[in-house]
């Protein structure tokens, strides 16, 4: 019989699509306003793995992603979606069309999940309207993608980066109280 224990404490990221009309200061300081103080940005990428986002973000779309200071617990990853969901609205042109595309998720020792409205076969509802997938699996020292994984993903353009937040989020896993941090 299992017994009930907190869920293990999770690393916020926010994943941001956006284009050269928004300037990366200015994405750094929507994301530390929204959701607190960052503690790890990637690379900003060029993002040419599809065509989907393009007539309603415009071109050129760059990719960057953040991960949050503070460890969060995954029971409010359907509530960080929420307010992503409000920021794009919040920062949209009259027409509707969003400036911005914000995918909150979770890094832990074992997986990258992201949050979603969409739902499909392989996402999970999680509650408050929203969906969650495991985006990638981190197997025999690496993060690997699954067959549904988002094309950028699964390019191993990030890859480098999840592997310094899961290094820096383990480290922070092992100052933690050992009632809430039971898995290590």
């Amino acid at each position: 019989m299992g017994f009930d224990r907190p869920y293990q404490l999770h690393k916020l990221i926010i994943p941001v699509l956006f284009t050269e009309q928004t300037k990366i200061e200015a994405m750094d300081r929507l994301v530390t306003d929204s959701f607190g103080p960052i503690d790890s940005r990637s690379e900003q990428i060029d993002f040419a793995f599809t065509h989907y986002y393009d007539a309603e973000l415009g071109t050129p779309i760059f990719r960057v992603l953040y991960s949050l200071a503070e460890l969060v617990n995954p029971t409010d990853l359907a509530r960080f979606k929420h307010l992503s969901n409000d920021i794009e609205a919040q920062t949209a042109r009259p027409d509707g069309r969003r400036t911005i595309n914000l995918d909150p998720g979770l890094l832990s020792l074992s997986r990258v999940i992201l949050a979603t409205t969409k739902p499909s076969a392989h996402r999970i509802p999680i509650g408050l309207s929203m969906h969650a997938e495991i985006t990638l699996l981190y197997r025999r020292g690496r993060f690997q993608a699954l067959e549904w994984t988002y094309l950028d993903f699964s390019s191993h353009a990030y890859d480098d980066w999840f592997l310094s937040v899961r290094r820096r989020y383990h480290e922070q896993l092992k100052t933690l109280d050992p009632e809430i941090n039971w898995r290590l």
